[in-house]
């Protein structure tokens, strides 16, 4: 048995892969896997139990098929898709994801991860935004696939990805068709010459996805606002946080307030659950100078307060 626990697998040699440049055209992000602060954002997302791993060992299981059985027999894509409203995690679930599969499967090689920024690929230049998705996925993501196991993550797919039937040629260029066409020939492309390539997809809109792109998702995570029992977790880790710098705040951790502050949360999603703290401390001069002043009140009054702004 080799050092990492896979039978008959060998570690490979440790080489570090060369890495487009994070200003590289279509990008916003690339770097190395494992990575401490994609392992925090694993943790600071809060799903249904058990949820989390189920979808880590269905991309891992997913890498290892793909490179053992003929994609016309099992014709998996890599392809993952995060749908939900905006705000519950969907992003930072993929970058944790990613640095989970890091670690799940070291032994097929050094991870590399690379975030598309759709948004820079489009083009008011008739043929532009073709040529730029087909440059990323045949150069930039190809070139970086050819050098060991990568991960990519597309925020906000539907920018590249749109809908085509609901696209009139009258009101949209037909760049925009092209480009949706390039997008989708470029993974078909990746899925059968790149076997060690994950594509992390999220959306906060998946009616605009084009019905192509997700009849080739092998698998669609809905991404849902927090349960009770998801908000009470997510308060107790941001006071718990936030009482690591300012002890005294660990006064909120009571689980009386806990359990009140959760259930009058309802609707509000993760990111603005975590932000209520900051509106808390805002209540009152001595709180926004020192958050350990902040009372179990100024925290429910500004939970209060914000779920009334998103009715």
């Amino acid at each position: 048995m080799s050092n990492n626990g896979h039978p008959g697998l060998a570690t490979p040699t440790r080489v570090r892969r060369a890495l487009p440049a994070p200003d590289h055209p279509g990008l916003s992000d690339a770097r190395l896997l494992p990575d401490p602060a994609f392992a925090a954002a694993w943790n600071a997302v809060i799903l249904p139990d058990g949820d989390k791993n189920k979808i880590a060992q269905t991309a891992a299981a997913g890498f290892v098929q793909r490179s053992s059985v003929e994609f016309e027999r099992l014709p998996l894509h890599g392809i993952i898709l995060l749908v939900g409203p905006p705000g519950t995690g969907k992003t930072t679930l993929a970058r944790g994801l990613a640095d989970r599969l890091a670690k799940l499967i070291p032994h097929i090689g050094q991870f590399a991860y690379l975030e598309i920024n759709p948004h820079t690929l489009a083009s008011s230049s008739l043929g532009r935004s073709q040529q730029a998705v087909q440059q990323l996925f045949d150069t930039t993501i190809a070139e970086t696939a050819a050098n060991g196991p990568l991960v990519v993550l597309i925020d906000e797919v539907e920018t590249i990805a749109t809908d085509r039937g609901q696209l009139s040629f009258d009101a949209n260029p037909a760049d925009v068709h092209r480009a949706v066409d390039a997008a989708l020939v470029g993974l078909d492309r990746i899925a059968r010459t790149h076997r060690h390539v994950l594509f992390i997809a999220t959306s906060n809109f998946p009616e605009a996805i084009d019905g192509a792109l997700l009849s080739r998702a092998d698998l669609i995570v809905p991404v849902d606002l927090p349960t009770l029992g998801a908000r009470r977790v997510i308060l107790e880790d941001t006071i718990t946080a936030l009482a690591e710098a300012f002890p005294k705040a660990r006064r909120l951790l009571d689980d009386r307030v806990l359990d009140r502050a959760a259930t009058a949360s309802e609707g509000l999603d993760g990111r603005r659950l975590r932000k209520v703290i900051v509106a808390a401390a805002g209540r009152n001069p001595a709180s926004t100078v020192d958050p350990s002043e902040i009372t179990p009140e100024d925290l429910l009054t500004a939970i209060a307060e914000t779920t009334k702004e998103i009715q």
